[in-house]
């Protein structure tokens, strides 16, 4: 098609994707992702967890300044026990934006132990890689899985590329030497990435997860990749 500098050039886009919606909620505050939803704003604090006010104080901040969601680490029996505590906290300055559990790789433990913090949680964060090996990974994700379950929570699936689940990168990489022509390195690192994230998802909704309470999400380094 030719067309001077200054004449308008009609652009045919595809329809867009939709994809399934996951709700996030506090009390009456729902927050939905995905579908028609707008592009939503999460952030996350950088206090220790389990300082209380401090921890409170700066969700609050986040919330007043657009943040739709705030997610918290929850990495000790510490951490996990003052999420009730700062969750009450929010509630009494009138602050409803949902809480979302960062864990790392005692988070089935903590869910467990602690059920106060697993019911106050709106939404937790599960990274594949940081789960356990072998049997080990299939039992603690699942039982991460069954708290989300039991307290009808969202789960993210969070695969990063500096945690990738090292039982499956071995095993694309001697798929990838049998190849024809092996894709380089670093495809075969995009490849586990995704990986990861469908197989984990689809392992999430096995285990009775709703497909459209499981959100993906892959995270690397360079905005290029």
């Amino acid at each position: 098609m030719n067309a001077s500098p200054h004449s308008p050039i009609a652009i045919s886009a595809a329809a867009p994707r939709r994809s399934l919606q996951a709700t996030v909620k506090w009390q009456n505050r729902v927050v939905t992702i995905g579908g028609d939803a707008p592009v939503r704003v999460q952030s996350m604090t950088n206090t220790d967890t389990a300082d209380v006010i401090g921890t409170a104080i700066q969700v609050k901040e986040l919330a007043l300044a657009g943040s739709e969601l705030v997610r918290i680490t929850v990495n000790n029996d510490e951490a996990a026990a003052a999420v009730p505590a700062i969750r009450e906290q929010l509630d009494r300055m009138g602050i409803d934006v949902p809480l979302v559990g960062d864990f790392h790789y005692n988070g089935h433990r903590l869910l467990v132990d602690h059920p106060a913090c697993a019911e106050t949680l709106s939404k937790y964060r599960i990274n594949p890689g940081n789960v356990g090996r072998g049997d080990k990974h299939d039992k603690q994700f699942a039982l991460m899985v069954e708290a989300a379950l039991r307290w009808d929570k969202p789960v993210r699936i969070g695969v990063n590329w500096g945690s990738l689940d090292q039982d499956l990168l071995a095993r694309l990489m001697d798929q990838n030497a049998q190849r024809a022509e092996p894709f380089e390195g670093r495809q075969v690192m995009y490849e586990a990435l995704i990986t990861s994230a469908i197989d984990s998802a689809r392992r999430a909704v096995e285990l009775g997860m709703r497909p459209e309470q499981v959100l993906l999400s892959c995270k690397v380094s360079g905005v290029q990749d």
